[in-house]
């Protein structure tokens, strides 16, 4: 991966970034993809857009999320104990013991998930998953009026965790569901504008809002840039740990290349041009079911003003929704590549419809 992407994919997992508290995440979103795009702009509630060659005969939308799970204060005790709320799927067995940032309007502000010592627990608690508000966050304060010299209620919350490098080209970090998807639509748009000669497509790179709530961002996106076609990358589990059985959870590996969604709202003419794309191109595709729906942003675009033929497109990602998510480099330096040749790839008549 050039160090350039790599600098940018680095500060962008690094930059808090919970459901509906997107803000500073797109700075660095827009800021990164300014370069590469003819006009960029926001909307009422913070999806990020960058066009290029916006006068182009087919519209392409590349499309990722730029929210992570998190949490928010719910209530501070009178003797300076911060009660929350999860946002998104975080699981609770995983918040004791670790060190949080709440991201307060005077600064972050430091502290830790506490929990009752092991030798203090009742055996049958000690098999018990908590639910939120038995969890406290402690920053070391004495009383209620300190706490609130710093924190407000629904202050929002994230693990402190970084980037760490790990073997085989592999890294871990929190939110890599779903800066990887906003990344790849950075680099699927930057790929095109260096290759630009080529275009014919207008190619509308996006970094929604709001997944982990509901999809929010995406509806609106889909509904306002109203594509010919659509591209979301999102995190899919990789299987390839013990902890996975194949016949349940399918064949999924780091390192095996993007991961082709079928079923549902992917679209199969997308589906069957993504793959003669990759096969030019030399980008190894694995592939996945998803009989009912994707989970991902796709489900909300392609519904859009009448249907807008969409495709999600998969990262292997191991321990979602933890604070140490695994990914591999190389399969999302070949999500942007595969991005960019799709949009090179369309010529001024293509049509994705279905033939009946």
């Amino acid at each position: 991966m050039k160090k350039t992407s790599f600098a940018f994919l680095k500060t962008l997992l690094e930059t808090p970034s919970p459901s509906g508290f997107e803000t500073r995440g797109q700075r660095v979103w827009l800021d990164y993809v300014k370069p590469f795009a003819d006009e960029t702009r926001t909307d009422a509630y913070g999806n990020c857009f960058a066009i290029l060659n916006p006068k182009g005969s087919t519209k392409i939308l590349l499309a990722g999320h730029s929210d992570e799970i998190g949490f928010m204060v719910q209530f501070i005790s009178d003797d300076g104990f911060i009660y929350f709320q999860s946002i998104g799927g975080s699981d609770p067995a995983l918040a004791r013991g670790q060190r949080v940032t709440i991201h307060a309007k005077g600064g972050p502000v430091p502290g830790v998930i506490g929990q009752l010592a092991i030798h203090l627990q009742e055996q049958d608690d000690r098999k018990k998953v908590p639910e939120w508000h038995q969890i406290i966050i402690d920053i070391g304060a004495n009383s209620k009026k300190e706490v609130e010299e710093l924190v407000r209620i629904g202050d929002p919350i994230t693990y402190s965790y970084g980037v760490q490098q790990l073997r085989n080209n592999r890294i871990a970090a929190r939110a890599c569901d779903n800066r990887i998807g906003t990344f790849a639509a950075a680099e699927g748009l930057r790929i095109a504008f260096e290759n630009r000669k080529k275009l014919t497509a207008s190619v509308i790179a996006v970094s929604t809002i709001q997944e982990e709530n509901g999809l929010y961002g995406a509806s609106m996106a889909g509904y306002s840039a109203h594509p010919d076609v659509a591209l979301v990358v999102d995190v899919t589990h990789a299987t390839d740990i013990p902890l996975c059985t194949k016949p349940k959870h399918g064949d999924i590996k780091l390192g095996g290349g993007p991961v082709l969604s079928i079923g549902s709202a992917n679209h199969p003419v997308v589906n069957e041009r993504l793959a003669t794309v990759a096969g030019r191109a030399k980008i190894p595709l694995q592939r996945e079911s998803n009989p009912r729906s994707t989970g991902t942003d796709a489900d909300a675009i392609f519904r859009q003003r009448g249907g807008i033929p969409t495709a999600s497109i998969g990262l292997p990602n191991r321990y979602m929704h933890s604070p140490v998510e695994v990914i591999d480099l190389g399969d999302l330096e070949k999500i942007g590549e595969l991005l960019g040749q799709f949009a090179l790839d369309i010529g001024r008549n293509d049509s994705f419809a279905v033939k009946i």
